[in-house]
């Protein structure tokens, strides 16, 4: 463990503080609410799944676009 924590630089610790700071402040806005009229069992999920979904195609693009490049590289 101990070896893995020398190779972290203060860079990626901002970034993992930020976006820790952006999930808690993001988690306190989308609390799930049981329609007025509806049945209370059901809850919307639209908008955080959709926002989950956008990230994961983003990060995979700019995956496959790094993986690329290391390969042109070579």
């Amino acid at each position: 463990m101990k070896k893995y924590i020398n190779h972290i630089n203060t860079e990626q610790v901002i970034k993992i503080i930020f976006l820790f700071m952006i999930f808690l402040s993001i988690s306190g806005i989308l609390h799930a609410q049981p329609p007025n009229n509806g049945d209370p069992d059901s809850a919307p999920i639209d908008g955080g799944l959709s926002l989950l979904i956008a990230g994961g195609v983003g990060y995979g693009v700019k995956k496959i676009k790094e993986k690329r490049k290391k390969n042109d590289k070579c």
